[in-house]
């Protein structure tokens, strides 16, 4: 039986559950978003994956790159070297995920620019820094003794992909050929899922193997059923927001991928990354994809079985391959 890597160690395929694919459980994203961009409350973060939980959620993939993870622990001790998560990160993560009942995989890579480390992108190539991503997912993150089970999230930070941002797509690409795992990509605002679809081609991965983040916030119509007829994963992953607005958008996105034949391709998830979204703070947390969201779905035609697919059998696909 295929199985994930989690914190907690490898879970069979079949055990993964309804899974939330692109979350944060500690964050510190503070170089933008000074007012809320750091999450480090360990018993507030156990609170909230652990209403997930009490809805029969089972897992929650963590994308938070390297550069995220510095400074986001509740006691961050240690001094990381900027070549892979903070560790002292990947252990408050694996503490909640055993206090909550969860099973959460961790990923490994760098995020985008401005986060990246552009002296440290100009002495170390890709297949250097592919070295450090295969280490986290075949050893484990050092000091930790976990592995990471998906690569990601690797982004770009606007319409192109920067020369440093190239390097972490391209040593992805060179881990996943390595390991087999996942890659999962951050692609806002604009249309650039497509580029980095090209860029990993190049480097030999299939796109069955990739999750094209952010989706749902690209405003160009037909993108999203482009990186579907590419054969990716569709990334309808910041659904942070109960402004009607923004559910009825990102509900015609689901309807309109499904009915063209793309059900299979869809993951949905929250990305929550700021203390505003997290339901303490008036936000919509872990759960409202499994609550109004869901709903709203019903109301649109998704009916409980193509959302049982696309919350359990797709992340799972994309985890295990």
């Amino acid at each position: 039986m295929p199985s994930a890597m989690t914190a907690s160690g490898p879970v069979d395929r079949d055990r993964l559950g309804p899974t939330l694919p692109h979350e944060h459980l500690f964050i510190n994203l503070l170089r933008e978003r000074r007012g809320d961009g750091l999450i480090t409350d360990e018993r507030l973060v156990t609170a909230e994956v652990g209403a997930f939980a009490e809805l029969g959620g089972s897992t929650i993939v963590d994308l938070t790159s390297a550069e995220l993870t510095i400074g986001a622990a509740p006691d961050p001790r240690s001094e990381a070297a900027g070549d892979t998560r903070d560790p002292e990160n990947v252990l408050a993560v694996a503490r909640v995920a055993k206090a909550a009942g969860l099973n959460v995989v961790l990923g490994t890579g760098h995020y985008r620019d401005p986060f990246l480390d552009r002296d440290w992108f100009d002495r170390h190539d890709p297949d250097q820094i592919a070295e450090q991503l295969v280490r986290d997912l075949t050893e484990g993150f050092p000091g930790t003794g976990i592995r990471a089970g998906i690569i990601g999230e690797i982004g770009a930070d606007k319409w192109y992909i920067s020369a440093a941002e190239e390097r972490s797509f391209r040593a992805a690409a060179r881990a996943h050929r390595a390991t087999g795992a996942a890659i999962y990509t951050h692609a806002a605002r604009w249309p650039i899922g497509l580029p980095q679809l090209d860029l990993l081609a190049a480097e030999d991965v299939a796109p069955e193997r990739i999750a094209i983040g952010h989706c749902d916030l690209v405003e160009k119509p037909g993108y999203a059923l482009e990186i579907a007829r590419r054969g990716a994963y569709v990334g309808i992953d910041t659904i942070f927001t109960a402004n009607p607005h923004e559910v009825r958008r990102r509900v015609a996105l689901v309807v309109e991928l499904a009915r063209a034949g793309h059900l299979d391709q869809i993951l949905l998830s929250h990305d929550v990354c700021v203390k505003s979204q997290l339901s303490a703070y008036g936000g919509t947390g872990y759960t409202f994809l499994w609550s109004a969201f869901r709903d709203a779905l019903r109301e649109a035609g998704i009916d409980d079985g193509e959302f049982e697919r696309i919350t359990v059998a797709n992340p799972a696909r994309l985890l295990c391959g």
